[in-house]
């Protein structure tokens, strides 16, 4: 009996813990993690967003740091503090095109700013409570993580991940060479790129057909035979005229002769 009152305990001490956990992330308030699913919270409302890697040694001073903001922001700050790790999250780091670690962003209702003042907790309250965000350069629409462009980007990020992994795995499960692995991906990028090369190209006459070239032959036959007509018309004319100029002369002579005849007559 003792031992199912303790499993029965140890259940709802259980529950309770997963409970607290779930309502200390979702309130808005304390560290949240955030990855590819849940990343869209940040678009509402004030918050300050960590990206670091494990291995990163700069990340490692500032997360103590990084922690206490945290606190002081759930206890008098109106601001949400949230972080992400990129070694997990590929996909977000090409969304928010993060280049140097750590990086810091600014979140205010959808509106992106680099925080690139110092690292220190005191820095980050002053930056909250005096409202310096202000003066700083929003990040441009076209660069925007929340843009159509940088969820394109992001996805590719993410098939970059995937096929780091599938790389380690036929390396390391399958014992297939290094180099082998890098010929199996290059023949597939080929193969790949030749099949939307062509299908962007039967899209493209689709939208734009080509023009057909005439067929000039016809012209030309066409041409030749008006042009035989014509010659054909001026012999004709060249031949009736002199034939002309041939009787002109008979009716002529006709005419002296009767003359003179009348004249021996006479």
């Amino acid at each position: 009996m003792s031992k199912l009152l303790c499993a029965i305990i140890t259940v709802i001490i259980s529950v309770c813990l997963l409970a607290l956990i779930s309502c200390t992330n979702a309130d808005g308030h304390g560290s949240l993690e955030l990855d590819e699913d849940n990343w869209s919270d940040i678009l509402t409302g004030e918050w300050m967003v960590l990206f670091y890697a494990p291995w990163c040694p700069a990340c490692k001073s500032l997360e103590p740091e990084w922690r206490e903001f945290g606190k002081l922001s759930e206890q008098h700050l109106d601001i949400s503090v949230a972080s992400t790790d990129i070694t997990l999250s590929p996909g977000l780091t090409g969304r928010f095109i993060v280049t140097t670690l750590p990086t810091i962003f600014h979140v205010k209702d959808g509106i992106f700013r680099y925080y690139k003042m110092g690292r220190d907790k005191e820095s980050m309250i002053s930056f909250v409570k005096e409202r310096k965000w202000e003066k700083l350069e929003s990040i441009s629409s076209w660069k925007a993580p929340n843009s159509i462009q940088m969820s394109i980007l992001a996805q590719f990020f993410k098939m970059s991940q995937k096929v780091r992994i599938l790389h380690s795995a036929l390396v390391a499960e399958y014992g297939l060479p290094t180099w082998g692995s890098y010929l199996i991906f290059a023949i597939a990028t080929i193969f790949v790129g030749a099949v939307l090369g062509l299908i962007l190209v039967c899209i493209i006459d689709f939208i734009y057909p080509p023009n057909h070239p005439k067929d000039h032959s016809k012209d030309k036959d066409k041409e030749c035979s008006d042009s035989g007509q014509e010659s054909d018309d001026e012999l004709v004319k060249d031949e009736i005229i002199d034939d002309r100029d041939c009787d002109e002369p008979t009716k002529t002579d006709q005419t002296l002769k009767n003359r003179r005849k009348n004249r021996r007559t006479d």
